[in-house]
């Protein structure tokens, strides 16, 4: 084991993870610049949250890394990990979780409270599902991908009266858009406060089109719901389609019911479809309190897959 050395370890992580994506066919395979811009995250501290695995001739068998949230009195870490289809199955799953879970030890103990470590699989995937089982992950929530062919008719988008709608502007909206974001997620499961500096760092993404990023601003100036769409357009060269996210989409608390998530969803739709996004994608929480599901469902969203979140809880050491 050892840690992260930079740039010139991109590439043979990116093939690492692309030799994995060949054999589960999870659509998730990576390039070098994706890597970089990914492991750019203000929040992500690499010499402490990253570990290689390498055989006797440096070529390199596991990839680790723990996403260490700050402090928000739900304190989680996100283990992203991968082993080479040629050495599943022997004592480096074991050595990559239990590094991960040490690191959540640290973290535990520096806070002094519990934290969870969390891992997501694909249901179906039995390799994976089966690790973290074995490894004292339980199994807390599942999560649907959802898809929509936008070649099917869409409604038009009916916003209430007072309302506008407009671009983002990330200067000059950030504080505002980061505070509406977390008023319309915090009554979530597993929500964590945004801060302004994610906001920005996910403005920087090269795929980022300020164009799909719009807000509905009340008659006061109140940022009330907002919708954000990505096109990934390695994602797509990859698997030869042409898709699009609906990234982002929430209502404040306190603008709920007036059928405003309704319009900025159907509105978000008409623009993936306008710039020739053949298929709608999003990810929706099977238990989301605010009717998500059953929004997405009624305006033609069917399921692709489900994936299962997965936690550990990790105690610091006395």
């Amino acid at each position: 084991m050892r840690s992260y050395a930079g740039e010139a370890d991109l590439p043979p992580i990116a093939d690492l993870l692309n030799a994995c994506e060949a054999v589960d066919q999870l659509d998730a395979g990576t390039s070098v610049e994706e890597l970089r811009q990914e492991f750019a995250d203000p929040d992500w501290d690499l010499s402490r949250d990253l570990r290689l695995w390498q055989d006797e001739t440096n070529h390199l068998l596991g990839f680790g890394a723990v996403w260490v949230l700050p402090p928000d009195g739900n304190d989680s870490g996100f283990l992203w990990f991968n082993i080479h289809p040629n050495v599943r199955g022997t004592e480096l799953e074991a050595q990559i979780l239990a590094w991960s879970e040490q690191r959540m030890h640290e973290v535990a103990h520096d806070r002094g409270v519990s934290v969870n470590l969390r891992a997501n699989a694909r249901a179906g995937h039995h390799y994976r599902v089966s690790l973290l089982e074995r490894h004292g992950f339980v199994r807390e929530r599942y999560f649907y991908r959802m898809m929509r062919p936008l070649a099917e008719p869409i409604l038009e988008a009916q916003f209430p009266v007072g309302f506008s709608v407009r671009q983002v502007d990330g200067d000059r909206d950030a504080e505002a858009w980061v505070e509406m974001f977390n008023q319309s997620f915090i009554d979530h499961w597993n929500h964590h406060p945004l801060t302004i500096e994610q906001f920005k760092h996910y403005r920087t993404e090269p795929d980022y089109n300020p164009a799909l990023d719009r807000i509905a601003v009340a008659a006061d100036g109140t940022f009330a719901a907002f919708c954000t769409g990505q096109v990934y357009q390695k994602d797509n060269q990859r698997s030869g389609r042409t898709e699009g996210w609906i990234g982002l989409l929430g209502t404040r608390r306190g603008f709920r019911q007036l059928g405003l998530g309704r319009a900025m969803l159907l509105s978000g739709l008409q623009q993936l479809k306008a710039i020739g996004v053949e298929t709608a994608l999003l990810g929706v929480d099977s238990e989301n309190p605010s009717g998500a599901l059953r929004l997405y469902e009624s305006v033609g969203f069917t399921q692709r897959y489900t994936s299962i979140a997965y936690a550990k809880e990790v105690r610091g050491e006395e």
